[in-house]
C-alpha cells in the first residue's frame, strides 16, 4: 500500500477542516495505571479560552481515544496527561508513530511524576529519535501570545525551570513534552488549584500557542 493511501483518510480530514465549522481534538487514554483522566476541567477551558481569543472553531468537549485506535487519525491534535506509569504496547506505538508522521500532533503535559516512564515509552515510538529542547525562540512561543523567556512555569514541583522538549521529523515538530511547568493545571477552573488570574491567563496563552501552532504546522 502507497504511503498515500495509507495515510489518506488523516489528509482528507485535514483538508476538510478548512470548511468545518467545528473540529474536534482527543485527549489520550492510554495503559500502565497513570491518570490519563487527570485535570477534567483544563481542555474544555482551553478551547474556549482558543475559541474566544484566536479564532479557532473547536467543539468544547474533547473526544477521548486510546493510542492503538484508528479513530486518532481523525484529529490533528492529541492531548496527553497524567501523573504516572504509561505503558504502550507494539501496536500502539506503531500507530503513534504512523499518526504523527503522516501529520498528526501530540502534547503531552507532565502533571508532574510522568517523565520517567514517558521517555521510556517514546523509545518505542521512535527509537531513533531523542527530545530536545525547544529554544525560546522557537515560534511555538510567538504563534498568538508572546513568551520570549520560551515555556512559562505554572506550578512549583522540584524547583527546577521548565522545559519544552519536542520530536520532530523533518523539521516539523510531532511532538511536544511540557516538564516542570504543569500547563494543565493552569487550565483547570479557578476554584481547583486557586491559581492568580495572571497565572492562569499565562497558561492559557501558552496553551492557545500550542494549539495555533499545531493546526498551522
Amino acid at each position: 500500500m502507497s504511503t498515500l493511501k495509507k495515510y489518506f483518510p488523516l489528509f482528507l480530514f485535514i483538508a476538510l477542516c478548512q470548511f468545518s465549522t467545528a473540529q474536534e481534538i482527543a485527549l489520550l487514554k492510554y495503559n500502565g495505571g497513570g491518570d490519563w483522566y487527570a485535570n477534567p476541567t483544563s481542555l474544555p477551558n482551553l478551547i474556549t479560552f482558543a475559541n474566544n481569543n484566536i479564532g479557532t472553531s473547536l467543539k468544547t468537549k474533547p473526544v477521548t481515544v486510546a493510542p492503538g485506535d484508528s479513530d486518532i487519525f481523525q484529529y490533528p491534535f492529541i492531548h496527553m496527561t497524567g501523573h504516572g506509569n504509561v505503558i504502550f504496547n507494539e501496536k500502539e506505538a506503531e500507530n503513534l508513530r504512523n499518526y504523527l508522521l503522516s501529520g498528526g500532533f501530540i502534547h503531552i503535559d507532565d502533571n508532574y511524576g510522568m517523565q520517567q516512564y514517558l521517555e521510556k515509552e517514546l523509545q518505542k515510538v521512535f527509537p531513533e529519535k531523542e527530545l530536545e529542547e525547544l529554544p525560546a525562540n522557537h515560534p511555538i512561543f510567538s504563534s498568538a501570545f508572546n513568551f520570549p523567556g520560551g515555556l512559562p512555569k505554572i506550578h512549583e514541583h522540584d524547583n527546577k525551570p521548565p522545559q519544552a522538549l519536542g520530536i520532530f521529523d523533518e523539521n516539523r515538530l510531532v511532538l511536544l513534552f511540557t516538564v516542570e511547568s504543569d500547563l494543565g493545571d493552569g487550565w483547570e477552573s479557578p476554584e481547583v488549584h486557586n491559581d492568580p488570574e495572571e497565572v492562569r491567563l499565562k497558561a492559557l496563552q501558552m496553551g492557545a500557542n500550542i494549539l495555533k501552532y499545531a493546526f498551522e504546522n
